[in-house]
C-alpha cells in the first residue's frame, strides 16, 4: 500500500487520486492487554465484510494494537489512527501529581504505529467539549492542538495528522493540521450542503474530511437511517470532500466503563448481520464522487497561451489525464515564436493559430470554435486534478449559474522563489459573496455556458494580458446572472519563479487596473481600489494591520450548536499600508523632510516619514511569518523564505503604483471632460406629459450619466441624496429628485444638484497653506514656494472636479429636458 500523501484538496495514493471510503471502528469494550478493539477473529470477520462492501478505511478512536494493523491491510484497509487526547485536556488545568504526560501519550501511541502501511493518518484528539474549549479559552485550546500535532509530526515526520473537530468548536483555528476533519450531525439535506461549502471555505487549500456521518436506527427506522446515509455520503463527495467515515461500523458500542444499549448508530447490528443502510453506503461509495449515469454535458477546454512553451506540455499532460466521459481541448496560439504550437501538435487537441493579438481576443477565438455547451478557460502555466471538469460540470448541472471557477494552487516543486511568490499578494485569487456563490472567479481557471457568454458579446479585446477575467465576471452579474464556486475544480497554476517576472507581472496588473476603472469607474472608491461586495479567498494575501479581535459566537451561555469565529472588517488605518498610494504619501512625506533641511519647522516631518515606513515593513513581516512553507528544511532555509516573502510584500504595491500611474490611474485623476458648470446648488424642473417612476426617472438619468463617461454612485439607504457623480478623489455632485403627480398622468419633476468637497482636499490644502504662511515669514522662500505650490494643487483640483461633476449632471439633465422626460 503506497502511503497516503495530500496534494491539494485531495488525497493521493502514489500516482492515484484516494478517496476515503470508510466507517467508524469502535470504542469496544477494553481487552485484556488494554486495547479497545474486538478480538482478532472478530475484527478479521468484520474487516472482511468491510472490504466486501467498497469500504477502504477505518476510524478508531483509540491507539489499536499492531496486529489489527496488519489485518486491515491484509484487507487493503487504512487506518486513521485515534490519540484520545481530549481525555487529559482537564489536566491543563488541574496539574496533579502523577497526571500522565499528554505529549509523551501521543508520541507513544504514534511511535507504536509509526512505519505501518496501514496507516491513514493521526488524529490528536476528538471532539473536545464546547464548554471546555470556551473555559480554558480558544487560544490556550489551539496551542494545546499545535504541541501535540507537532509531537506526532516530530515521531511519524511523513505521516498526516489531524485533530477531529465539530460545528461547536468551530472557530479553533488550526491552520497547522494537513487535514480539515469534522463530524456532522444534520438531518435536513440542504443544510448539510450549506455547512459542507462552509467547511470548504474555512479549509481552504487543504482535504476536507466528514469524520462522522449518520442516523441513529433506533429512534428514525432501520430504512430512515439508509435513506438518511445515502445523502449524507453523497453530498460530502459532491461538495468536493477529499473522503467521509459512515458512523459506525456496528450497534455494538462501548464508552465510559459501560455498554451503550439505547444508540444504534451501527451500519451491521450487534451480531453484525447487515442493515439497509450497509448496502445504502456501498452504492453510495460506488459512485464517488458522482454517479457515472448521469447527463453529463459536453465541454470545451480552451488555452490561451502567447510563449508558453516552458510550461504548456505540463497543461497538455494534466488535461489527457481528465476522467470526464465528453470533452474537446482547444489551443489558441496568440502569436507564439518559440516551440509552443510544436508542442501543442503532440497532443490530442484542436491547434489554431493567430497573430498576436492579446488574451481576450484569444479567449474569443476558442469561444468561437467551442462545440460544447460549457466553455472552460485554463492558463497554459496551469494543469488540472483529473476530477477538474467533473467538479465544475456538476456545479453547472445542480445551478444556474452564468459561470463557475474553483481553486488555483501553487505546485510544490517549483522551487523556493515561486513558493514565496505563491506566499505574496497579487496572485489569481476568487472573490465569494457566500459559501456557494462567487462575485469574480480567475481567469487561469474559469468555466461558463457558452450561450451566456455569448450574450454578452465574450470578452472586451482592450484586455490584452490580464482583466478580462475580471470584466466578463462583472459584465455577467450585471446581466443578472450569477457566478459559483465549487472548491474541488481544482488546477495546479504555477507561479512567477523570479522576482523579476513577478515585478513585471503586477506592473500588469496595475495597468489593468487603471484600464478597469476607466471602464467601471462605479466599481472603484475615490482613491481608485475595487470596492468588492465580497470577500477575497487565496494564499499571499495581505495580513490587515489592527486591534480588533475576532469575535467568537458562543449563543446563550455557550449553547450554541454551530459556534463560528467572525472576523472583524480591517480598520481604515489597517488597510491604508496595503495600499500602492501609501507610497506616493511616503515619497510627499521624504521631500518635506528634505526641506526641513531649509526650513527648520519641518522638522516633525522625519519622524512621520519613519511612522509612515513602519507600517508596510511591520504588515509584510507579519504576513510573511504566517506563511506555511512545508518544502523547506531547517531553520535557515525558513528564515529566508520568509525574508524573501516579505521583500515581496513590500515590491508589490510598487509594482501595482507604476503600472497604476503610467496608464493614468493617479489619485488626481479626473472624471468626464471639464466644462464652464456653477459651484453653487443648481434647482430645476421639468414637465413631463407621461407618468414614471421615481426609480425609471433616476435609472434613465444615471443611464444618459454613464453614456456621458462619468462616475455614478446610487445612495445608500440613509443617504439624502440619489446620485452621486465623481469627478475625482477631491470633488464631486450630488443629484436629489421629486416627483409631483398632476391630472392625466402627467408629472413635475423637480432636481436640484450641488457641488461636494470631501474633507480630505480642503484639510490638504489648509495644512499646506499653513506652512507656507510659516516659511514665508522665517524667511524660507524656497521652502515657502515649493509649499505653496503644494497647497495650490488640491484647490485647484477641488475646483476641476466639482466642476466636470457639476457639468456632466447639467449635461444629463438637458438632455432629459430635450427629450421630454
Amino acid at each position: 500500500m503506497a502511503p497516503p500523501e495530500r496534494h491539494g484538496k485531495f488525497l493521493f495514493a502514489g500516482a492515484e487520486k484516494l478517496y476515503i471510503r470508510g466507517v467508524t471502528y469502535g470504542t469496544f469494550r477494553p481487552r485484556a492487554d488494554g486495547s479497545e478493539v474486538p478480538e482478532p477473529d472478530v475484527a478479521a470477520r468484520d474487516f472482511a465484510l468491510m472490504a466486501a462492501n467498497g469500504i477502504n478505511a477505518v476510524r478508531t478512536y483509540s491507539v489499536p494494537p499492531r496486529w489489527l494493523l496488519d489485518v486491515a491491510q491484509h484487507h487493503n484497509l487504512r487506518v486513521m489512527v485515534g490519540l484520545p487526547v481530549e481525555r487529559y485536556i482537564g489536566f491543563l488545568a488541574d496539574k496533579k501529581k502523577g497526571a500522565p504526560h499528554i505529549e509523551a501519550l501521543v508520541r507513544a501511541g504514534v511511535r507504536a504505529c509509526a512505519g505501518h502501511p496501514a496507516v491513514l493518518c493521526y488524529a490528536v484528539g476528538n471532539e473536545i467539549p464546547a464548554s471546555v474549549s470556551r473555559w480554558f479559552g480558544h487560544r490556550r485550546v489551539e496551542r494545546y492542538l499545535e504541541g501535540l500535532y507537532r509531537a506526532a509530526k516530530d515521531e511519524a515526520p511523513e505521516s498526516l495528522v489531524t485533530y477531529v473537530n465539530y460545528p461547536s468548536t468551530e472557530y479553533l483555528r488550526l491552520d497547522f493540521l494537513d487535514l480539515v476533519c469534522f463530524n456532522v450531525y444534520l438531518e435536513c439535506q440542504e443544510r448539510l450542503q450549506a455547512y459542507l461549502a462552509r467547511l470548504q471555505t474555512l479549509a481552504g487549500d487543504r482535504p476536507l474530511i466528514m469524520t462522522e456521518l449518520g442516523l441513529d436506527s433506533r429512534r428514525h427506522g432501520e430504512h430512515m437511517q439508509a435513506r438518511t446515509l445515502d445523502w449524507q455520503v453523497r453530498s460530502a463527495f459532491a461538495s468536493g470532500c477529499a473522503g467521509a467515515f459512515a458512523y459506525a461500523w456496528t450497534d455494538e458500542w462501548h464508552r465510559a466503563a459501560e455498554d451503550v444499549a439505547d444508540w444504534d448508530f451501527g451500519l451491521t447490528r450487534r451480531d453484525r448481520s447487515p442493515k439497509p443502510a450497509l448496502r445504502a453506503v456501498r452504492e453510495a461509495f460506488t459512485d464517488v464522487p458522482f454517479s457515472p449515469t448521469l447527463p453529463w454535458p459536453r465541454v470545451s477546454v480552451v488555452v490561451c497561451t502567447y510563449n508558453g512553451g516552458r510550461t504548456i506540455r505540463d497543461c497538455l499532460e494534466g488535461l489527457g489525464r481528465l476522467e470526464y466521459p465528453d470533452y474537446e481541448v482547444i489551443v489558441v496560439d496568440d502569436g507564439s515564436t518559440d516551440r509552443t504550437a510544436a508542442i501543442a501538435r503532440e497532443y490530442d487537441c484542436r491547434l489554431i493559430r493567430t497573430e498576436n493579438r492579446g488574451l481576450a481576443n484569444a479567449r474569443n477565438t476558442g469561444l468561437k470554435a467551442a462545440t460544447g455547451e460549457i466553455v472552460a478557460y485554463l492558463d497554459d502555466d496551469a494543469y488540472p486534478d483529473p476530477q477538474w471538469l467533473t467538479y465544475l460540470a456538476a456545479t453547472f448541472m445542480s445551478t444556474s449559474h452564468a459561470g463557475v471557477g474553483g481553486p488555483n494552487i501553487a505546485p510544490s516543486a517549483d522551487g523556493p522563489i515561486a513558493e514565496c511568490v505563491a506566499q505574496s499578494p497579487g496572485g489569481p485569487a476568487h472573490v465569494l459573496v457566500t459559501d456557494h456563490e462567487a462575485e469574480h472567479i480567475p481567469g487561469c481557471n474559469m468555466a461558463f455556458r457558452k450561450a451566456c457568454l455569448e450574450a454578452i458579446g465574450g470578452f472586451d479585446p482592450q484586455f490584452r494580458t490580464a482583466g478580462d477575467d475580471v470584466d466578463v465576471c462583472w459584465r455577467l452579474r450585471e446581466s443578472g446572472w450569477s457566478l459559483g464556486f465549487s472548491p474541488a475544480a481544482m488546477v495546479w497554476h504555477h507561479r512567477r519563479n523570479s522576482v523579476r517576472t513577478y515585478w513585471k507581472q503586477q506592473i500588469g496588473y496595475g495597468r489593468a487596473e487603471a484600464m478597469l476603472e476607466r471602464k467601471w469607474p462605479e466599481k472603484y472608491n475615490g482613491p481608485g481600489h475595487v470596492r468588492w461586495a465580497g470577500r477575497m479567498y487565496g494564499p499571499g494575501l495581505a495580513r490587515a494591520l489592527g486591534w480588533r479581535q475576532p469575535r467568537i459566537y458562543h449563543g446563550v451561555w455557550g449553547s450554541a450548536p454551530f459556534q463560528s469565529l467572525y472576523q472583524p472588517a480591517p480598520s481604515l488605518l489597517g488597510f491604508l499600508p496595503q495600499m500602492p498610494e501609501w507610497h506616493l504619501l511616503t515619497a510627499a512625506l521624504a521631500g518635506v523632510a528634505a526641506l526641513s533641511a531649509v526650513f527648520e519647522p519641518l522638522k516633525p516631518a522625519v519622524p512621520m516619514l519613519i511612522f509612515a515606513l513602519l507600517p508596510p515593513v511591520a504588515q509584510a513581516w507579519l504576513s510573511a511569518a504566517r506563511a506555511p512553507f512545508p518544502e523547506a528544511s531547517g531553520r535557515r532555509a525558513r528564515l529566508l523564505r520568509r525574508l524573501l516573502t516579505a521583500a515581496l510584500h513590500l515590491l508589490q504595491p510598487l509594482a501595482r503604483l507604476r503600472g497604476r500611474l503610467k496608464n493614468g490611474l493617479t489619485p488626481w485623476r479626473r472624471h468626464g471632460a471639464l466644462r464652464p458648470a456653477p459651484l453653487w446648488p443648481v434647482t430645476a424642473s421639468i414637465w413631463s406629459e407621461r407618468w414614471g417612476t421615481q426609480h425609471e426617472r433616476l435609472r434613465t438619468l444615471e443611464a444618459r450619466l454613464r453614456v456621458e463617461g462619468a462616475c455614478v454612485l446610487r445612495g445608500e439607504e440613509h443617504d439624502p441624496w440619489d446620485l452621486e457623480v465623481r469627478g475625482g478623489i477631491l470633488g464631486a455632485a450630488r443629484l436629489l429628485i421629486g416627483l409631483e403627480d398632476h391630472p392625466g398622468g402627467k408629472q413635475l419633476i423637480r432636481l436640484r444638484w450641488w457641488p461636494e468637497v470631501p474633507g480630505r482636499g480642503p484639510v490638504l490644502a489648509l495644512g499646506f497653506a499653513g506652512l507656507t504662511v510659516a516659511a514665508a515669514r522665517a524667511g524660507a522662500w524656497e521652502a515657502a514656494l515649493l509649499l505653496g505650490f503644494a497647497a495650490l494643487l488640491p484647490a485647484l483640483h477641488m475646483v476641476e472636479q466639482c466642476m466636470a461633476a457639476m457639468a456632466a449632471i447639467r449635461w444629463a439633465v438637458a438632455r432629459l429636458r430635450s427629450g421630454d422626460a
